[in-house]
């Protein structure tokens, strides 16, 4: 099969021909149709996220079982899933409290690496999207309707779920409020109309490129900014106290920072992006006397998938959410260099492998 892999930290993408890992107890193997191309992607790739070498990309996507293993009731054959790059045990202390996004022992349950020039290439978040095949533990792939496209479905696998349900599970935005989204990137924009669905009544976008914020308001945001017109949006919006929801959708101490800055006294401020470890972030103990802020980490969209990859679908259904729209382009599995740097440069939302 066709793979994209990355065999050491900042080496190049290269589309190689790999072969699947083994199909053993509660695994299932999926041929994969859509694959999205995400910043976290990126990430694995530059070392913003710690992963193994070589690393085999990808963790948003949708496909089709095409066998199931030893033990394995749900999905089936021929079921249409989407990823879960959360894979969840379901016996844990976080898994029998519903909390499935925070299980921290799926990945030895699921982790199974392919091959390719006789070493093995480990599966990003125990998914590897970016392969024409993946084996996955069976609660990384989650049945979905027949009758949804799946290269909408694909999006629902990370930047929809992790936007839309950081701002209605993790923030629980409240109808009437007022929104700063800083990041205006897939997920970002899927904040953007998490917010919207929850009935703010203010949604600020902001994103350096000017283009991309501009763009935030075909999905809900009613101010668009770059950083350097923020303070003037604020003042109109919220007479200068701050919003009363901030997120930081980038991954970065000084946009961590500003989101922090621009939430009002007993607000909430809520970390989207993933940065790396030793970028910290200093806030004064003070402040937290003076401001009573609300800091909120968010992963996963702090989303139970087997539940909410439906519910988000139905929003889309319902025409309260808008997918086909977050599809920049589609491309080929040769192309995943050239978005990387139309996504660097800010000109994609998402770019879509068809396979």
């Amino acid at each position: 099969m066709k793979a994209a892999v990355v065999r050491e930290l900042n080496a190049p993408v290269e589309i190689v021909d790999a072969q699947v890992g083994d199909l053993g107890p509660g695994k299932v193997k999926v041929k994969v149709e859509a694959a999205g191309v995400c910043h976290s992607d990126l990430s694995v790739q530059n070392g913003t996220i710690p992963w193994m070498f070589p690393a085999l990309l990808g963790h948003e996507g949708a496909g089709e079982v095409v066998e199931v293993g030893e033990g394995v009731d749900s999905p089936a054959v021929g079921d249409h899933v989407i990823f879960n790059w959360v894979p969840f045990c379901g016996e844990c202390f976080y898994c029998k409290r519903g909390e499935t996004w925070l299980c921290g022992q799926g990945y030895g349950l699921g982790l199974t690496p392919a091959t390719f020039d006789g070493a093995m290439a480990f599966p990003m978040a125990g998914t590897g999207t970016f392969a024409e095949e993946a084996v996955v533990h069976k609660s990384s792939a989650i049945a979905v309707p027949k009758d949804i496209p799946l290269d909408v479905a694909a999006l629902v696998g990370c930047g929809v779920t992790t936007g839309v349900g950081a701002a209605l599970n993790t923030a629980k935005v409240e109808k009437g409020s007022t929104v700063l989204v800083i990041g205006c990137g897939g997920v970002g924009m899927n904040v953007i109309q998490g917010a919207k669905i929850a009935g703010a009544s203010d949604i600020v976008a902001v994103d350096r490129f000017e283009n991309k914020a501009a763009e935030a308001k075909r999905f809900g945001a009613t101010h668009s900014t770059t950083p350097e017109g923020l303070d003037a949006i604020k003042a109109d919006v919220t007479g200068g106290e701050g919003f009363d929801y901030a997120f930081e959708v980038i991954g970065l101490s000084q946009t961590i920072r500003s989101a922090f800055d621009n939430t009002r006294k007993g607000g909430t401020t809520v970390i989207v992006g993933v940065g790396r470890a030793e970028d910290q972030v200093q806030f004064s103990p003070l402040e937290f006397l003076l401001k009573e802020p609300k800091i909120l980490g968010c992963v996963y969209g702090s989303s139970p998938v087997e539940k909410d990859y439906l519910r988000f679908l139905q929003y889309w259904q319902k025409g309260e959410l808008d997918l086909e729209g977050l599809i920049s382009k589609h491309i080929a599995i040769e192309d995943i260099p050239s978005a990387f740097e139309a996504m660097e440069r800010g000109e994609v939302i998402r770019s879509v492998i068809s396979f």
